[in-house]
């Protein structure tokens, strides 16, 4: 099983397992982080280190959290637009399932709907929705 996880915060395996069960056991996770940012205003006036950096400390984390419980995991960070980023991450990791975390409705960064929204049909695969806090 090949798994694309997507996630703006760390994640641990506990969580992840507590998300999809048995399917993370012996799972080869790519953890994908894209490049948000908080606000629309944010995305087009602010300098882009400031997300790319949140986003490369999310996917290192989490792929620590991972390994340390035994699950294979590596990580990249990916464009500002997640359904982009998950686009561009499928050329090279064919996934058996998409896991998107997100941020609640209300709080979530510019553009990170778009992902939930994208789903299934557009990428082919089982597509599981979870929600984290910042």
């Amino acid at each position: 099983m090949k798994l694309l996880v997507v996630t703006p915060e760390p994640i641990d395996a506990d969580f992840l397992r507590s998300t999809l069960g048995d399917e993370v056991e012996g799972a080869e996770v790519l953890v994908l982080s894209p490049a948000t940012n908080q606000s629309k205003l944010a995305f087009w006036v602010s300098d882009p280190d400031d997300a790319i950096a949140e986003a490369e400390h999310a996917q290192t984390e989490t792929v620590e959290r991972l390994e340390e419980d035994g699950v294979d995991a590596a990580g990249q960070v990916g464009e500002s637009e997640p359904a982009q980023a998950i686009d561009d991450a499928l050329v090279t990791f064919k996934a058996d399932r998409i896991v998107i975390f997100s941020h609640p409705e209300g709080d979530r960064d510019y553009r990170e709907d778009e992902a939930i929204a994208a789903g299934e049909a557009r990428w082919n695969v089982p597509v599981t929705h979870a929600l984290i806090s910042r």
